[in-house]
């Protein structure tokens, strides 16, 4: 059980700012087990809808570390920030400061949605000590992923795409039947629990509370990348990352297949898993199984970090 295990949250200090870190500590820690660090999506959703990866703690018997990357959940919030601070970069630095401060210096690393494609920008720079790099739900370009986004927008049912169209044309994409609308998409495409975990509902929660990094960095939902992202794109420099990656998507995620195929396409020491019946929050809808899809490749990678005997 998650409440089993040790757990210290604290502040670290990045560029003036502080950005909130958890650590969960296994009850019984495995020899030779690196620790992971946890990326959440967004941009700007914070830890929260991930929270139970830290379950790897007891069941790897490493430290798991959950941080709210600057901008939202328990880190400085800066509404006022203009648009071209919020930058991959700022991110990598971000992680590689927390990194740093607690010490780290062999790790794993794990990033859903948003959260990948930072581990990717991570891993392209080829940090010393990165062991593993999980990519989970994540598209390598938001031109595939709004492609993506569009064929799923077009297998909605025809008063639901309807409601879409005639909102977005008018400019009333927060009219209720238009959020009605939105919902359906996420229903199938997000997160297929019913009803949504409250660690999602918490995340959603804090976001649209502030949501100066999501629409500054994405746009105002998942189908309009309006925002700084618009162009991101990683697929030229994946030959670049030299860890071993873990692709994982879900059978019905709005990550299609086509936004997250060049990860194992174009990485060389690369490997795929899609879990049926699931779609964008996979960790959500099968835990167990996701978690044991990731420990396996952990451990896997913690023996090789390790060396010969």
């Amino acid at each position: 059980m998650l409440t089993a295990m040790p757990c210290t949250t604290r502040t670290v200090p990045f560029r003036g700012h502080e950005t909130w870190v958890q650590i969960t500590t296994p009850e019984t820690p495995q020899p030779g087990a690196l620790p992971l660090f946890v990326l959440h999506g967004g941009p700007g959703m914070a830890h929260n809808y991930v929270a139970n990866i830290a379950s790897l703690a007891d069941e790897t018997g490493r430290v798991v570390i959950h941080y709210d990357q600057l901008g939202c959940g328990n880190s400085t919030h800066l509404p006022d920030a203009p648009a071209d601070f919020w930058t991959p970069q700022l991110f990598v630095d971000e992680f590689h400061t927390v990194r740093q401060t607690l010490g780290v210096d062999q790790y794993h690393v794990l990033g859903q949605s948003w959260g990948g494609m930072l581990g990717a920008e991570i891993a392209v720079r080829v940090p010393a000590g990165l062991a593993s790099l999980s990519i989970c739900n994540s598209p390598a370009s938001m031109q595939l992923w709004v492609e993506g986004a569009a064929e799923l927008r077009a297998q909605l049912p025809p008063q639901v795409q309807s409601a879409l169209q005639r909102h977005e044309a008018d400019g009333t994409v927060t009219d209720p039947e238009y959020l009605a609308a939105t919902r359906e998409f996420y229903r199938r495409h997000v997160c297929r629990v019913e009803p949504v975990p409250q660690d999602f509902v918490d995340t959603e929660a804090q976001m649209e509370a502030e949501p100066t990094v999501y629409h500054t960095m994405n746009g105002p939902n998942e189908f309009h990348v309006l925002g700084t992202l618009r162009n991101w794109s990683i697929i030229d420099r994946l030959p670049s990352i030299t860890a071993p990656a873990l692709v994982i998507a879900g059978e019905f995620d709005e990550a299609t297949p086509a936004t997250w195929q060049p990860y194992l396409d174009h990485i060389p020491d690369s490997r795929g898993h899609v879990f049926p019946d699931t779609s964008h929050c996979t960790h959500l809808e099968k835990p167990e199984e996701f978690r044991a899809v990731i420990a396996e490749f952990l451990q896997e990678h913690d023996l090789a970090a390790a060396g010969p005997a």
